[in-house]
């Protein structure tokens, strides 16, 4: 999850002039989504981007105009093939960037406060806002197609640009194997937020997991404590049916969007079968993706990781 408009409200709330930037619209090959940001500061320090390339050096430039005149903008890069290199639109493309002071006139110290606590609070929210800057609200209901798809753009009803922001993506892993240790770098990378649980000191030490969320419980009360929803990703990697089963209990009970475990064909036979005999419907359990991650051939705990965090991001993408 960037972290964009918690440093807009830092820079704001330490006094500093702040403009907000957004791709409202792409076209073409545009390097950055609807929704991407770019914040800039009065002093011209900035964080996040827009294109990925060269437009961020003019957006930057109208960020501190718009901080000098107090107004919104509505700016639209458009470059032939031949010249995207130039302002780092790659194969050329078209983006509409909205640029945002942060004052009591146009987005307020308020209202993005209010955005930062939702998203703190793992609430979904969407930021409405007219491409003239005329009005402005937080919304949580509505857009549902929006929230599900994870999709940023402009409303063609309204004419407003729909800002979707969703919880973080979270990956729990349950055992504190060496695959892993790994995946949570590799899933962070990816923008999951990871948590690893594990009742044995041992295995779950900050020492293998350092700057990750550890949890020493047994697995089915550290996930009731978590709580499950469907910005999450269950990975079981302990291979011990003592801790998998009643964490798979919890996980299929949540709206979890991925539950994978680990274990061969065999293995996941056996797991179908127990979970048969506990009262588990065919439906329920053919959720769980098992064996676990994409069939690449991985061979090594990296490439189990690799094929494990590939599978979460298809399946969430391409439910």
């Amino acid at each position: 999850m960037d972290r964009i408009p918690e440093q807009a409200l830092a820079w704001a709330e330490a006094g500093q002039p702040v403009a907000l930037a957004t791709v409202v619209e792409t076209w073409g090959s545009a390097p950055r989504r609807a929704g991407a940001q770019l914040v800039v500061a009065g002093d011209g320090t900035m964080m996040g981007s827009v294109s990925g390339g060269c437009v961020e050096g003019a957006v930057v430039i109208e960020a501190l105009e718009a901080l000098e005149d107090g107004k919104t903008r509505l700016l639209e890069y458009g470059v032939s093939d031949g010249d995207a290199f130039a302002v780092g639109l790659a194969c050329g493309g078209t983006i509409k960037v909205l640029v945002e002071p942060v004052r009591p006139d146009a987005l307020s110290v308020e209202l993005l406060s209010d955005l930062v606590a939702a998203r703190a609070a793992r609430e979904a929210v969407a930021y409405e806002v007219a491409l003239d800057g005329s009005a402005r609200r937080l919304v949580s209901e509505g857009h549902t197609d929006r929230f599900r798809r994870d999709r940023s753009g402009v409303d063609e009803d309204t004419g407003r640009f729909i800002a979707i922001h969703n919880p973080p993506l979270r990956l729990v892993i349950v055992g504190a194997v060496h695959i892993a240790q790994h995946l949570v770098g590799m899933a962070r990378e990816a923008g999951f937020d990871p948590v690893v649980v594990d009742p044995r000191e041992a295995f779950g030490s900050p020492a293998r997991f350092p700057d990750c969320k550890l949890m020493n419980d047994w697995p089915d009360a550290a996930l009731r404590e978590i709580g499950l929803d469907a910005r999450s990703a269950v990975v079981l990697l302990t291979h011990d049916p003592k801790l998998d089963d009643p964490a798979l209990h919890v996980a299929l009970g949540s709206e979890a969007f991925y539950i994978g475990a680990l274990g061969s064909t065999r293995t996941q036979a056996s797991r179908l079968a127990r979970l048969e005999e506990a009262g588990l419907d065919q439906d329920q359990a053919a959720r769980i993706h098992g064996p676990v991650g994409l069939n690449i051939g991985a061979a090594s705990p990296a490439e189990i990781a690799v094929s494990i965090l590939a599978e979460m991001i298809q399946t969430l993408r391409r439910p």
